[in-house]
């Protein structure tokens, strides 16, 4: 129980807690828990090479639980018979996994992988209160672009435009995704 808590904790703290923890216990040049277990004074969010990947660690961390819940239902779903039968047939635990478990997770798979695209497509806070969109642009994602061209520089149709391309390309790689997976499911059914 302590286990499944740890994992799926970050996913219940709200974003803003999540970028503040992070920039001051783990990003700080000086006393952060990165550059103290790596020993080295690194700027992490400063640097425009380094600064996506600092991101996407802090959002894998934040997310990972959710998916890690998706996952355990699915497997806790899965029914036990089926792995009783190949294991009187003979099958290894690789074999079981192959052809049992990672097929019937398909479903729960494509789900996961439709979220966590849309979600990277629409984040928004936890980047502008971690950089703001730096260094250089650097992490700057499509809706703080829209949100600066409207509100910063008061373009609200053409920030506009741009939200409703993004809800299009959003529907569009949804839908793409959504049907590539069912294609593969009819080609193992």
């Amino acid at each position: 129980m302590v286990v499944r808590l740890s994992f799926f904790g970050p996913f219940l703290l709200p974003s803003a807690v999540v970028s503040v923890l992070w920039l001051q216990m783990i990003y700080q040049p000086d006393y952060g828990l990165l550059n103290g277990t790596l020993g080295t004074k690194t700027l992490w969010l400063g640097d425009p090479s380094v600064a996506m990947w600092s991101m996407v660690l802090t959002t894998v961390w934040w997310t990972v639980g959710f998916n890690f819940l998706l996952y355990l239902a699915a497997l806790q779903s899965i029914p036990q018979h089926l792995y009783e039968a190949a294991a009187i047939d003979g099958a290894s635990a690789w074999d079981r996994l192959r052809s049992i478990t990672l097929p019937l997770l398909r479903r729960t798979t494509a789900l996961i992988v439709v979220l966590q695209l849309v979600a990277s497509l629409k984040v928004f806070d936890q980047i502008y209160l971690m950089t703001g969109g730096g260094p250089e642009d650097a992490t700057r994602p499509i809706i703080e672009y829209a949100y600066d061209v409207g509100f910063t520089g008061y373009r609200v149709g053409y920030a506009s435009a741009v939200s409703y391309i993004l809800f299009v390309l959003i529907v569009i790689v949804s839908l793409a995704q959504l049907r590539l997976f069912r294609k593969r499911e009819e080609e193992v059914s």
